[in-house]
């Protein structure tokens, strides 16, 4: 069994807490995601959980045991870092097989592994070759292979990617999808990157300032944000925000529309926040079910191939939406145009909280 249970950890640095109440769960066999900006807290995380820093409170279960001040050599764990952390003067071979020749391991039993993992990471053409020479793929590779050449029961994987470029990036993140499911290993990836969270992660867990203050699956998250904060890092482009106060019990007003639309949860004078995602917006269309429509101008376009993302301003609010490319040409900058979207898609907030209200309309 290597399920993983933080509690309650808290990690300080002087006068500046880095963990404050860290807990979250971590399932057997589970690709878990950390998402959280710089200087969040999710390193000191995973080398708290891998015993390389001393709690000053908290409580480690690794496989139904209490972990927090075992050895690290003892944890049944590995740990890849933002650097690669490879041997220059060694060749593939001499890294993979490092591991094992310090636990002891006979000189079959190396061989065995060494070769099995490099197969399995497809660097077999590389065992001979000094870690130097490589590129910056077979590198990170290289040092997946150091982290499970030992067949640790978790692998913590902390921003991985961070030092590859884009297509390097985009490859590796199937690389790692791969090996999660070929291998079966419980994996706890921590990255500031929201695309690398929602797309390889099973759940994910979001960090604010040294603490998980949301778990769910990528949808979840995206679909039912706890709060501003986990709506505006989960989402690409990222959501629309829209400062209001409400009109009546369950019903906002905005400066753009011609007459108030629902917001389940809000009472009257309530200041509060909406929050609209760029994909909910789309061109008005006679008989479409967006009700609210609004007239706005072109303001910004930034093509990305497939889809071009639009920003358009109306009565003092800019929003982003997301047409397909082909319906994007037509347009330019400086354009009216009308737009709409269905009030159900609203995400509420409280403006002074910034906890979620409810949805716009019963959903």
């Amino acid at each position: 069994m290597s399920e993983l249970k933080v509690s309650n950890l808290r990690r300080e640095f002087g006068d500046v807490v880095a963990l404050e109440d860290m807990s979250f769960d971590v399932a057997e066999g589970e690709y878990f995601c950390l998402l959280g900006p710089s200087s969040s807290g999710k390193t000191t995380t995973l080398r708290a959980i891998a015993g390389l820093e001393e709690l000053s409170n908290g409580r480690v279960e690794f496989g139904g045991k209490n972990v927090t001040t075992a050895p690290v050599q003892g944890r049944g764990m590995s740990m890849i870092f933002q650097t690669f952390a490879l041997y220059p003067h060694m060749t593939v071979r001499a890294n993979l097989a490092h591991p094992l020749i310090r636990d002891g391991q006979d000189s079959s039993t190396v061989k065995k592994r060494v070769e099995e993992v490099a197969e399995l990471l497809r660097v077999t053409h590389t065992l001979n070759r000094k870690t130097t020479t490589l590129s910056g793929g077979e590198q990170q590779r290289v040092a997946i292979g150091r982290a499970i050449v030992r067949q640790p029961k978790l692998l913590l994987l902390d921003e991985p990617l961070t030092n590859l470029d884009a297509k390097l990036r985009h490859e590796m993140r199937a690389e790692f999808k791969r090996l999660h499911r070929e291998l079966g290993m419980t994996m706890l990836y921590a990255t500031p990157d929201q695309l690398e969270a929602l797309t390889m992660g099973e759940r994910v867990g979001v960090i604010q300032d040294g603490k998980v203050v949301a778990v769910g699956t990528p949808r979840d998250l995206y679909q039912m944000p706890e709060d501003l904060y986990v709506a505006q890092m989960v989402g690409s482009p990222p959501i629309n925000f829209l400062e209001t106060t409400a009109s009546a019990d369950n019903q906002v007003s905005l400066p753009f529309l011609p007459g108030p639309v629902a917001a389940q949860g809000v009472g009257s004078g309530q200041p509060v926040t909406l929050g609209l995602r760029p994909h909910d917006i789309e061109l008005a269309q006679d008989g479409s079910s967006r009700s609210a429509r609004f007239k706005a101008k072109i303001h910004l376009t930034e093509p990305l191939g497939d889809v071009t993302v639009i920003d358009v301003e109306t009565q003092n609010a800019t929003m982003k939406m997301v047409l397909r490319e082909e319906v994007a040409a037509r347009f330019s900058v400086g354009q009216d145009i009308e737009v709409a979207f269905d009030p159900s898609d609203l995400h509420v907030f409280d403006s002074n909280t910034g906890s979620r209200l409810g949805p716009g309309a019963s959903q």
